[in-house]
């Protein structure tokens, strides 16, 4: 519910019929616009199927600020998307939401070893003198936990208040001891991402 996500050109022409899988605080607010939204506490499951294709979104826990401004913010979740094909997986991919590094992310890793694909929402967002989404250090530290194959950072450049650029995540990433693996496309571009096919 955020405008750098969904603003109100996006409320009037997106179509109100595809599924939005989403928290349950913005949920029942996206039905009171006429979305088909569905809630999600974190660790539940929603699927779609379409044939032998399946999509699998799991809500994983996620942090947008601490203290007293936590109490100020909605709540916010991350995403697990499994891609099965006759009952093989094709990837899996943790979009990461808005969230801060902390505790969650090693039960991320405990839950889900296996995480393709990371897209990682940085920015170093300041509101009221607190950090509310990563910035590069926090970035590396996501790696660290998470231990995806690829990582595709995202959201670091549509605000004014953003303080964390893309390069200070390339430096933070070149500095440390790990060999990641990182992909960033720039705006408008495609990325495709790596088909891993095993068993469920």
């Amino acid at each position: 519910m955020h405008g750098d996500h969904f603003d109100r050109i996006a409320r009037r022409e997106l179509d109100h019929s595809v599924p939005l899988v989403t928290t349950v605080h913005a949920a029942t607010r996206l039905k009171r616009y006429g979305f088909a939204a569905q809630g999600l506490l974190p660790w539940q499951v929603h699927e779609l199927r379409r044939g032998e294709e399946v999509l699998t979104i799991e809500a994983l826990p996620a942090i947008h600020a601490r203290g007293l401004l936590a109490g100020l913010l909605p709540p916010v979740m991350g995403s697990l998307l499994v891609h099965r094909t006759g009952g093989s997986v094709r990837r899996r991919i943790y979009l990461s939401g808005d969230t801060l590094t902390g505790d969650h992310l090693d039960e991320i890793r405990k839950r889900h070893p296996d995480i393709d694909t990371v897209v990682m929402h940085l920015g170093g967002t300041r509101f009221l003198f607190h950090t509310v989404t990563m910035d590069a250090a926090q970035s590396v530290d996501i790696l660290r936990r998470v231990r995806p194959r690829l990582a595709v950072p995202v959201h670091y450049d549509d605000y004014r208040v953003f303080k964390s650029s893309l390069s200070d995540f390339l430096a933070s990433v070149e500095m440390d001891d790990e060999n990641w693996c990182i992909s960033a496309p720039g705006r408008g571009e495609t990325l495709r991402l790596p088909d891993v096919t095993r068993g469920s």
